[in-house]
């Protein structure tokens, strides 16, 4: 196998291009929950070498997609019940949370990104294209989060977010709700991110606060009834 070789016009390092191909295929289940990512297989199949492969996977350690256990190498993070409950426990705290400090600051540079992520969902919904649609649907929540002008919840947000990732997958590109379809669930998502964008505005904390808590509630409602099925 050939290495490729960084080429002066490349727009970003081979580390990064191996993180989002790797990261994409975690998000996307075609790397399994458990599965191990050995090193090699991994430089075949993308084509890189073993630096940037590296950078990638301990990029993915850090935002807890993949595992690292001595002498056994890298493994995708398992998707546990615990772990899962654990994630949406601090969803709710930390995203209801920021509704104050968001409402204290001038959001009115940042609420137009919010309308243009929720513009991009509608197109990834129209042409039934999920990958998209969960990264838009993250692009919606850390612009949320930066509205608080405060540095340690951004990032703690984005950390859960970016954890949850697989989860916005598993709900958006699977049918789970048997009385419920994916259509009504992408148009009720995109409703409730018209309405946290609407309350900004006006800023209203209790109703904002009952929009993020049933925004979150109804992810991980479905993500409980996925476990039940599978």
């Amino acid at each position: 196998m050939k290495a490729i070789s960084e080429k002066p016009g490349n727009r970003q390092p081979l580390g990064v291009v191996a993180y989002e191909k790797i990261q994409q295929k975690i998000i996307t289940l075609d790397y399994k929950p458990g599965q191990s990512l050995e090193e090699r297989e991994l430089m075949e199949h993308l084509g890189m070498g073993r630096t940037p492969i590296r950078e990638a996977l301990l990029r993915l350690t850090g935002e807890k997609f993949v595992e690292s256990k001595p002498s056994k190498g890298f493994m995708v993070r398992p998707i546990t019940l615990e772990n899962t409950r654990a994630v949406f426990e601090a969803m709710k705290v930390l995203e209801t949370g920021a509704v104050k400090p968001a409402l204290r600051q001038d959001v009115s540079s940042i609420l137009p990104r919010m309308k243009k992520a929720n513009t991009v969902m509608e197109a990834a919904v129209e042409r039934g294209d999920p990958l998209r649609l969960v990264e838009a649907n993250h692009e919606f929540h850390l612009y949320f989060a930066q509205c608080t002008f405060n540095t340690y919840l951004a990032r703690y947000i984005g950390e859960v977010r970016t954890e949850a990732k697989r989860l916005s997958y598993l709900s958006y590109a699977n049918d789970i709700e048997p009385d419920r379809s994916l259509k009504t669930h992408y148009e009720s998502v995109l409703k409730e991110h018209e309405a946290i964008i609407r309350l900004l505005e006006k800023r209203d904390e209790h109703a904002l606060v009952d929009v993020l808590v049933e925004h979150i509630q109804a992810f991980q409602h479905r993500i409980f009834l996925f476990f039940m099925r599978t």
